[in-house]
């Protein structure tokens, strides 16, 4: 009786203690577990804001998204960029990517040659659409190409009211040409009946206006390259050129004496111009002279 007491002890101190091992593998898987979670939940957070992947139950809201940040290359982070885009289903509507020159120099290399230094910085000013579903991804890809992020702001408007007014004014509307419809054919029915079309096409644009940007989110993105960058261009050396030609001695002397022979001409033609002006100074001189010895014989009379 007693030894089968202390089997049963032993059987049930090793139930016991494989139990408790078991116990300790199914914690511990639920650590690793909750640690996982936590570990994603960080990433996802790190990544994008909540606000771009916030589903509300019976909301509805319209998403944009601002990003400023500065890129190790702007042309290879637009490229990318754009690709994503359009694989995640959405496209570009604005992209502007141009270098800002800060300064240009050129340095002479030889009689012949020259070299044209530029220092730009490169930036881009883009505009994306992407489905609202994929805007938390899209801003995770985008993410990743930053070397240093300025600015980042995500925006969720609730259009819900916005939505049911919509709703309401339509079944207005509709009331409205109804109404219309059972009056007398008169001037004023007419007027009344394109007012009351012209407010339906109003109130219909806004509806799918309001439709898209809930279905697209807008991403408005600049970056730009933190350093200048320089850019060398072989160029003509202009200088030697302008002193090669500054002064042709023989070409010059020879300009000289045409111009010095028009210049006679152009001085006899003046002359020929006013010969009526020479003629009536000689003949004045001439009188002048012929009165001058007959006023002095007159005195010697006296």
């Amino acid at each position: 009786m007693k030894t089968t007491y202390i089997r049963l002890s032993i059987a049930t101190a090793l139930l016991l203690g494989i139990y408790s091992c078991k116990k300790g593998e199914v914690s511990t898987t639920e650590l690793d577990a909750y640690a996982t979670a936590d570990s994603a939940a960080v990433v996802t957070s790190d990544s994008i804001s909540s606000v771009a992947t916030m589903k509300v139950k019976d909301k509805q809201f319209i998403k944009t998204a601002d990003v400023n940040m500065e890129v190790k290359d702007v042309y290879e982070a637009t490229i990318s960029i754009e690709k994503s885009v359009q694989e995640l289903g959405g496209f570009v509507t604005q992209s502007n990517l141009q270098s800002n020159v800060v300064s240009e120099d050129t340095y002479n290399t030889s009689n012949e040659d020259a070299v044209l230094v530029k220092k730009y910085q490169t930036e881009n000013s883009m505009q994306l659409r992407v489905p609202t579903e994929k805007l938390g991804e899209l801003l995770t890809l985008i993410n990743d190409k930053k070397l240093f992020l300025n600015s980042r702001s995500i925006n969720a408007e609730d259009v819900t009211a916005n939505i049911k007014y919509s709703a309401l004014e339509a079944q207005r509307n509709k009331k409205t040409t109804d109404n219309i419809a059972q009056m007398k054919v008169n001037k004023d029915k007419v007027t009344m009946g394109d007012d009351n079309m012209k407010e339906g096409n109003s109130q219909q644009f806004q509806s799918m206006n309001m439709t898209d940007q809930l279905k697209y989110s807008t991403i408005d993105i600049f970056i730009k390259e933190p350093k200048l960058r320089t850019a060398e261009i072989a160029v003509t050396n202009t200088k030697s050129i302008d002193d090669k030609y500054k002064f042709a001695f023989v070409y010059s002397a020879k300009s000289a004496f045409v111009e010095g022979y028009y210049l006679i001409q152009k001085i006899v033609v003046g002359l020929i111009t006013v010969w009526p002006l020479i003629l009536i100074g000689a003949a004045i001189v001439y009188f002048l002279r012929k009165r001058k010895p007959a006023k002095k014989e007159t005195t010697t009379e006296i």
